[in-house]
């Protein structure tokens, strides 16, 4: 028997426009790629982004085509998540910090007909837009005074248009997003949202025991919306009625501290890296944030330091996180349950270095070498596998399919344990993790365990080779600004927190570690790099 209930499909431009009937003055505020802060409510942008739907129209956008983005986190950028997606187009957010060539070879892949772009990106817009290969129309994200020849205006395309305009019919299961893996083993591989996944993924992400959510919350995302929909915080904001705060390309310390507290910031979310920068500010300054209820954090493992760092110098609590491009991207948080009301301190701080528990609508397995389920005991460590509503299930164009298993699984490719609780813990990547006489060595935990020195920044663990042990791990570690630390003394630090055998043969000391476009150190990069070395003596 089926139900008796209306079958009202979950699309995106809906988001918009409860947002702006409910919450219509509730403010997107932005520091634009021009200088200005902008700010205006909701209701103004969904009247804007309906005048962007008919001018796309105009210029022969048609369902299912792919509109790209060369872009930071902006309120056109934001217009654009749902003009493009509304009228049932693609939008693809091309991650600008790729390299050029990859850059072209995305938007050739996607078969991209429309770029529309940041004035950042006048000069390389100049340089590879003639190489693109199915890119026609090239548009300025920006008005006539600050425009590079050649292209079209939004703001002039805008102008053209009223707001008198009725979102087109959309299967929600129609694609609305289009994202590519940061490419750091090979050639990117796109991820292909639909409407329904993400309606849903913005609804989970609002849960209290997710990133709770309401319209007395004031968000700003620090993941750029060209990584993963900026972690989805852009749907989720305007579906609760939250203010959205769009740090636009500045994401250094002093920038976001400022924006914080000018704006009263109650969320943040972002890579580790962000909040290092942001704690030195204020340790510079003497600074202190007051508005934070939250800060999530993912991307990559925070470090017990950092996370006890983040919520001394900013406030609030410290919410880890994981996730993927292909997970869209939240699949798993970290947060408290009713049996750790009691925890100490001390406690508490150790639970918040597990990525977490599995968010409503994701499973999670971790699989042995022969491909069976491992138990949840917190010890157990195989491949992490995971499906869900929100999770791909396919790369676009099949690129990589070896990544999906036939009984229906994404193999994630992090190596992990999941407790009694089910507390996630990613011990390594399977591609970084160190293989020494037959046994894993993990690498975040040889990072977390030099990092808790006061000393340390930052901290790479990879495997070098050795004649007798096939791996032995050589740390690499970067010093907080006015620091400095013996590599022997940062060797027996480690000593003291790991296995014997785990300790590295070498701590050497750098001026900085490669960091990708999604602020995940570039651990390939490395290895490459001290391959072409002769051994420290």
């Amino acid at each position: 028997m089926l139900a008796l209930m209306m079958d009202r499909p979950l699309t995106l431009p809906s988001i918009l426009e409860h947002a702006a009937l409910y919450h219509g003055d509730r403010e997107v505020v932005t520091r634009t790629v021009e200088g200005p802060i902008h700010r205006y409510g909701y209701a103004d942008a969904l009247s804007r982004a309906k005048r962007m739907a008919k001018a796309l129209l105009a210029l022969g956008v048609k369902p299912g085509d792919r509109v790209a983005t060369l872009a930071w986190s902006t309120h056109r950028h934001f217009e654009l998540y749902f003009a493009v997606t509304g009228i049932g187009a693609v939008l693809h957010t091309i991650n600008p910090r790729l390299h050029p060539d990859q850059v072209v070879w995305v938007a050739d892949h996607a078969e991209d007909s429309l770029l529309l772009f940041d004035i950042t990106f006048s000069d390389l817009v100049a340089e590879i837009g003639p190489r693109m290969a199915t890119v026609k129309t090239f548009v300025a994200m920006t008005d006539a005074a600050h425009a590079p020849p050649g292209v079209l205006v939004y703001e002039d395309l805008l102008a053209a248009q009223d707001d008198d305009f009725a979102w087109p019919d959309i299967d929600e299961r129609q694609a609305s997003g289009l994202c590519y893996t940061s490419g750091t083993t090979g050639n990117p591989k796109g991820v292909l949202y639909g409407h329904r996944s993400t309606v849903l993924h913005a609804l989970a992400l609002a849960l209290p025991d997710a990133f709770d959510l309401s319209a007395r919350d004031v968000v700003m995302p620090c993941a750029q919306m060209y990584h993963a929909n900026a972690w989805c915080t852009p749907y989720a904001a305007p579906l609760v009625g939250a203010k959205l705060v769009l740090p636009g390309r500045a994401l250094d310390g002093p920038s976001i501290a400022e924006l914080i507290e000018a704006q009263r910031v109650t969320f943040l979310l972002g890579v580790p890296t962000i909040w290092v920068g942001v704690a030195d500010h204020l340790d510079q300054t003497g600074g202190q944030i007051t508005t934070v209820k939250t800060t999530a954090v993912g991307g990559s493992a925070p470090t017990a330091a950092l996370i006890a760092r983040i919520e001394d110098r900013l406030g609030g609590k410290v919410r880890q996180i994981w996730g993927m491009t292909e997970t869209s991207p939240l699949g798993v948080i970290n947060t408290a349950l009713p049996t750790h009301a009691a925890e100490t301190p001390a406690a508490a701080l150790q639970r918040k270095l597990k990525q977490g528990r599995g968010l409503w609508g994701v499973e999670l397995r971790i699989v042995g070498e022969d491909g069976q389920p491992l138990p949840r005991d917190g010890k157990s460590a195989g491949a992490l596998q995971v499906r869900g509503p929100w999770v791909a299930s396919a790369y676009f164009k099949q690129d990589g399919a070896a990544a999906f298993t036939a009984d229906g699984w994404f193999d994630t490719g992090d190596i992990a344990t999941i407790d009694p609780e089910g507390y996630l813990r990613l011990t390594d990547r399977a591609k970084d993790v160190i293989k020494s006489g037959g046994e894993w060595i993990s690498t975040l935990d040889l990072e977390e365990a030099v990092c808790s020195h006061p000393a340390v920044a930052m901290a790479a663990a990879v495997g070098m080779p050795h004649p007798k042990w096939d791996e032995r791990p050589l740390l690499l570690v970067t010093l907080r600004p006015g620091q400095t630390a013996d590599p022997e003394a940062l060797k027996a630090h480690v000593a003291e927190r790991v296995a014997k055998w785990w300790t590295p043969d070498e701590v050497r000391i750098v001026e900085a570690l490669p960091i990708g476009p999604t602020g995940k150190v570039l651990k390939r990069e490395l290895r490459e790099a001290l391959a072409t070395q002769a051994p420290a003596q």
